[in-house]
């Protein structure tokens, strides 16, 4: 067996493993179609181990070394974020996390939602090392050979790097714009990361400037109407408290398990006083949390850039925060976690908020997985907010459920079936119950504080919180629905609008995002933004839902409401090769390419036209603070 590892070539194979590991584990084997795919992976990653071989001496030596570590650790990356969101990183979500540790610091959430299988790219690392240099010794030999038999050699390598070359810019590059091209960059590990460099880093660096005009007129064609003025006013002057829900599936209001109830508290509320939609959606970007916020509070979208509460900590927003500040209320914002997280600290200033009660002025009374238990946030939250003069805005996110969805047993009412103890489901279920419980109370502490009478209560989920990518999740989840768990129902969250005194109870069916929230408050409240730049609309006026996506389906994707239809891009980034699924079935459909490539262009620009007034600061143009 020794004498066989003294062979260089027999890192071939393991360049190979190492290939089909990473298509393997990033969910792209179905896509090998695209016959360009491994053969451009192969070429690469062989070439770059025979090209370095050529040099003699340690400094060659370190470079590949070098080299062959970072396309290692890109690999690693890519199928673990793969294993999450669907989708391969990028150099700002790279930096996103090497920047401040948001996930660094995060190892429970880690180890619960990553495919451990992501490990096995890293399972060639140590032997190709070692057969490079096996393979840098030979290239020593065959260069103190004969000139008759060095020269072929070098021509040999030289023919493969010019190929390497012409086969990068063709790909890396796409000058002619070819979408057979736009396919390959989507899937293939080195033209997508080129791709990637070229767009987020050298295209930031040659910004131009932006036509303010030519946005609003977009934004005329894109963002969804809203016509008439029903409700217009009918919370005027209340206060609002707004309450951003973690990981809060909407498949879970009115659901029961093992004859319980898992909500009964908010079925409850949805009986009198309240709007129900239940055919809303989590906008969120790679900020997760932090973008639901951010799409909540603003009407607009996040991007797939990095999370906008450090991307655009300086920018000038006005949002429900300032826009309530206008009109004589206080804002004031509440989570059980400590301040800096998400750069909640920074962001929440120049978002509108007068103070922010976080960990470190809130009383620990109750710790459980990552901070204050959400009973305990809401019954602190409503002794500060009887003190303060009304009205108010309060604006509180939960914290309870939050993977890995680990809840002291003495909190834990749900009883679970033996088969599923101690799992992802069974675990979310309990934190779901309790969370449901805590609604309860701040319900009761609300009337015990003569407020309850005066205020909007507006609740919403931020993100899903079964995540299909993760077999064993969408075999539970598929089991508890009765049918096959897919985007339709992971990216849908509730929205309850309690109004007391309203004098109805209405379940509302338009589709709508995180995007709307803002529009329809301030239509409820009767107030304005001031400025043009919302990219949401109110959805009790709604003249359709149209929601684009982002995180976990991917950009491109869209949720149409005339067509009752979720539209999830292909992996390759084309219509053609997407997935369709009825809204109200949850069964799949046939994907009308010409009409679904319309929908998708359009939430593309929705997106990126978004992008561009937070990118230029729009906004400051119509507000100061």
């Amino acid at each position: 067996m020794i004498k066989y590892l003294r062979h260089f070539w027999l890192a071939y194979p393991f360049l190979a493993l190492k290939i089909f590991i990473y298509y393997w584990q990033t969910d792209r084997l179905d896509m090998m179609n695209v016959y360009e795919v491994p053969v451009l992976t192969v070429l690469f990653l062989f070439g770059l181990f025979e090209l370095c071989s050529m040099g003699r001496g340690k400094a060659s030596r370190w470079i590949f070394y070098i080299i062959y570590t970072i396309v290692t650790v890109l690999m690693f990356a890519d199928a673990a974020y793969s294993s999450y969101f669907g989708k391969y990183i990028s150099v700002n979500q790279i930096y996103q996390i090497t920047s401040f540790g948001q996930i660094a610091g995060d190892g429970n959430v880690i180890g619960a939602a990553v495919s451990p299988g992501c490990l096995l790219t890293l399972i060639d690392y140590p032997f190709v090392l070692y057969f490079y240099r096996l393979r840098q010794k030979t290239g020593e030999k065959l260069s103190a050979m004969s000139m008759r038999k060095f020269v072929p050699y070098v021509l040999a390598h030289g023919l493969l790097l010019v190929i390497m070359i012409c086969a990068w810019f063709y790909y890396g590059f796409n000058p002619y714009n070819l979408r057979s091209v736009q396919k390959v960059n989507h899937i293939e590990f080195f033209t997508y990361h080129t791709n990637d460099i070229l767009v987020n880093v050298v295209g930031k660096i040659q910004r131009g400037d932006v036509d303010k005009d030519a946005i609003l007129n977009t934004m005329e064609e894109i963002v969804p109407k809203s016509s008439g003025d029903d409700y217009k006013g009918v919370a005027e002057g209340k206060n609002l408290i707004l309450i951003q829900t973690e990981s809060f599936n909407d498949f879970v209001i009115g659901a029961e398990y093992n004859g319980q109830e898992l909500t009964p508290n908010l079925n409850a509320l949805l009986q009198e006083d309240t709007f129900y939609f239940n055919h809303f959606y989590s906008t969120t970007g790679v900020g997760n949390t932090s973008d639901a916020e951010f799409a909540a509070l603003n009407g607009l979208y996040p991007n797939d850039e990095r999370e906008c509460y450090r991307l655009y900590v300086d920018n000038t927003f006005q949002g429900l925060p300032w826009i309530l500040r206008d009109a004589g209320y206080g804002a004031y914002a509440f989570h059980g976690y400590v301040k800096t997280f998400w750069n909640r600290d920074e962001a929440y200033k120049t978002q509108g908020f007068e103070h922010f009660y976080s960990q470190e002025e809130l009383d620990m009374t109750e710790i459980s997985g990552f901070g204050l238990t959400d009973k305990e946030m809401f019954r602190q939250a409503v002794d500060i907010l009887k003190e303060k003069e009304q009205p108010f805005f309060s604006f509180m996110i939960t914290l309870t459920n939050h993977i890995p969805y680990e809840l002291d047993p003495s909190l834990a009412t749900l009883e679970l079936k033996d088969s599923d103890k101690g799992s992802t489901f069974g675990n979310y279920l309990q934190t779901i119950r309790y969370t449901d419980e805590a609604f309860g109370k701040l319900i009761q502490y609300l009337k015990d504080a003569g407020l309850y009478d005066n205020t909007m209560i507006v609740i919403y989920g931020d993100h899903q919180g079964m995540n299909m990518e993760t077999p064993a999740v969408k075999s539970k989840m598929s089991a508890f629905l009765g049918r096959e768990y897919n985007f339709d129902e992971m990216l849908k969250v509730p929205l309850i609008i309690h109004i007391p005194g309203l004098g109805e109870a209405k379940t509302i069916g338009t589709v709508g995002g995180e995007v709307d929230i803002m529009p329809t408050i301030a239509n409820l409240m009767n107030v304005d933004p001031g400025q043009p730049f919302v990219f949401g609309h109110d959805l009790l006026n709604a003249d359709e839902g149209f929601v684009a996506q982002i995180s976990y389906i991917g950009k491109g994707s869209f949720i149409a409401g005339d067509n009752a239809m979720i539209f999830g891009i292909g992996k390759d980034g084309t219509v053609e090769s997407g997935s369709a699924w009825n809204l109200l079935t949850g069964q799949r459909m046939n994907v009308n390419v010409n009409l679904c490539q319309q929908y998708s262009d359009r939430a593309t620009a929705l997106i990126d036209t978004c992008k561009e007034v937070l990118d230029y600061n729009l906004i400051a143009d119509y507000v100061t603070h």
